[in-house]
């Protein structure tokens, strides 16, 4: 579009000399330049219209055009504008150059519309390169030499984690071992008092025993005594019967013949020791089976107990390696959780990290899914834009090349108005040459 020459004539009208739009040709001077001070005559008493939809000035229309436009329907010029078939018989209507100066505006607006936005759409397509073309700088981040120093800093704790995990595991078997010589301490100790109560139970019954003997031997010296004191007695017994039967003795020797009193007296003597000694070998039987016993008690106890004692360490001791077991176990435990808890907090975190990054891409690939729908359905709209736009200029280049076999056809009929209009054509001539 290129509008050559515009101007103002002195009562507010809106004067043309010539145009061109799309590849239409130039309207002809031989028709325009007679008809000039017609047009402005009838362009002062043309009734004004306000403001067009884009904001254009305000036409001037003839009293007699009330044809309404021929365009398509997407057309927003009022009805009221269009050609002017009753104005003047055979003259040239200077409204139709109105008309088509509007919708040259119109076009022109459009176009500098259509321009302005295949700009946006440029800028659009190139930022869009741009982002295609260096991902990682606007998608994600440069993170590596964080990145670095987080695996230096993550491999340094491992580092002081594993070195105080083996100092726990150091104090943890120093623990088990005092606690180990402890139980063995008091381990020992239990024995040590069991021997010693079983020393003193077994001086208990030694000092039994010897005062058993001593009863014994009690006993025996008193059965001595009263052996000694049965002699002693028999003895004197025997003196007295002799001294009582001495004189019986003798009387009787001479009446009858006299008996051995020694025989009888040994004979008694020999009975009795006998007693005595049966006696002493039952007392001493008895005492030797007696104490036969309780030493056989003793031992087997003895036994009994020592087997109880060894039975009780052996116990004692499975307890303590058992303990000593559970213990490690709870430690090895604590370590693995603790170590569990680490690796799942740090696998969270890393976890977290990733999920964020990934949100963070997801969020940008969907304003860029909408931007580049946006910019889609801009495209869209400026396609169809351009398509109303190539329709309207193929009906303004069709009306344009109609008007002009029109003004071709048409006789120039100028002869008429030189006479009045001499005046109006030079001072609109004079206007009309500086611009």
């Amino acid at each position: 579009l290129n509008n050559n020459k515009i101007c103002t004539a002195a009562s507010g009208a809106l004067v043309v000399n010539s145009f061109i739009l799309g590849v239409g040709g130039p309207v002809s001077q031989a028709g325009a330049a007679p008809l000039g001070l017609s047009a402005t005559l009838a362009h002062a008493n043309r009734v004004r219209v306000g403001t067009t939809p884009l904001g254009r000035p305000s036409l001037c229309l003839p009293h007699s055009c009330n044809a309404a436009c021929a365009l398509p329907g997407t057309c927003d010029i009022p009805g009221n504008i269009g050609i002017c078939g009753t104005f003047g018989e055979g003259f040239f209507n200077s409204h139709e150059k109105e008309t088509m100066q509007f919708l040259n505006d119109r076009l022109a607006s459009y176009l500098e519309k259509v321009r302005g936005l295949e700009r946006d759409n440029a800028e659009l397509e190139s930022r869009i390169r741009e982002l295609s073309k260096c991902p990682e700088s606007t998608v994600c981040p440069d993170y590596q030499s964080h990145f670095r120093i987080i695996e230096e800093l993550q491999r340094k704790i491992l580092c002081v984690k594993s070195e105080n995990n083996k100092l726990v595991v150091q104090i943890d078997n120093a623990k088990l071992a005092a606690d180990d010589f402890r139980t063995k301490f008091h381990t020992e100790h239990s024995l040590r008092q069991l021997v010693e109560a079983d020393v003193c139970g077994m001086r208990r019954a030694l000092d039994d025993l010897t005062l058993a003997k001593a009863d014994l031997e009690a006993q025996v010296e008193s059965q001595k005594e009263e052996l000694l004191c049965l002699k002693k007695n028999h003895e004197q017994e025997v003196h007295t019967l002799k001294r009582q039967l001495g004189d019986k003795l003798k009387i009787e020797l001479d009446v009858e013949p006299t008996v051995n009193l020694g025989s009888v007296l040994e004979e008694m003597r020999g009975q009795y020791e006998a007693v005595v000694e049966t006696n002493l070998r039952d007392v001493e039987q008895w005492f030797q089976t007696q104490s036969e016993g309780i030493s056989l008690q003793a031992m087997s106890c003895s036994e009994e107990l020592q087997c109880c004692q060894s039975e009780i360490l052996e116990l004692r001791r499975t307890v303590n390696t058992l303990e000593v077991e559970l213990q490690a176990q709870h430690t090895l435990k604590d370590c693995l959780q603790n170590s569990l808890c680490e690796s799942e907090a740090r696998f969270g975190i890393e976890l977290a990290q990733m999920q964020s990054l990934i949100s963070n891409v997801e969020e940008q690939l969907s304003e860029i899914r909408a931007d580049l729908e946006r910019q889609n359905q801009e495209y869209q709209v400026l396609l169809d834009v351009k398509a109303r736009l190539e329709g309207e200029i193929a009906t303004y280049r069709n009306l344009l090349e109609k008007e002009d076999c029109k003004y071709v056809q048409r006789p120039l009929i100028g002869n008429e108005l030189k006479g009045g209009s001499g005046i109006a054509d030079s001072t609109s001539e004079d206007k009309l040459a500086p611009q």
